[in-house]
């Protein structure tokens, strides 16, 4: 299953010896913030959780697992750096290059190297077009924040 679901990481909320929260996702390497308060520290556990599995994506490692939020706060990265990852663990799941996807899509190999790149602003209809050619299809959903 990829989805957001599927990147909701438990967080655990601490207060520091200066009074700050401290967000930490033990999935997660380097995955540790804070914030003010609770609602920051949730704030910034998203951005570091993003950088860290960008970090994981750049480094060619496998993405973790989430494990159960028993209760506790979850984040999850934004909508098209999940795409991303979702494209990531497609092609390793189907052993499939960037060079073998570009032509698959008549793309180069550059093209999908900026779909993966999370720092690149790949349209969302591209994203859905290399996920349908590794057969996945991406579905986006809305909920009360």
């Amino acid at each position: 299953m990829t989805s957001h679901a599927r990147f909701a990481y438990p967080v655990d909320l601490t207060p520091d010896e200066d009074g700050r929260i401290v967000a930490h996702m033990a999935d997660v390497i380097g995955a540790v913030t804070d914030g003010a308060d609770g609602e920051e520290a949730l704030v910034e556990a998203q951005d570091a959780l993003e950088e860290a599995l960008c970090a994981a994506m750049a480094g060619h490692e496998d993405i973790p697992r989430p494990s159960p939020a028993r209760g506790r706060p979850t984040v999850a990265p934004g909508t098209l750096i999940t795409a991303k990852i979702a494209l990531y663990e497609a092609m390793a799941e189907a052993g499939i290059s960037n060079v073998e996807l570009g032509k698959r899509m008549g793309l180069g190999e550059n093209e999908i190297r900026r779909c993966l790149d999370p720092r690149h602003n790949t349209k969302i209809d591209r994203m859905e077009a290399a996920l349908a050619i590794l057969g996945r299809r991406l579905r986006v959903t809305v909920e009360a924040a």
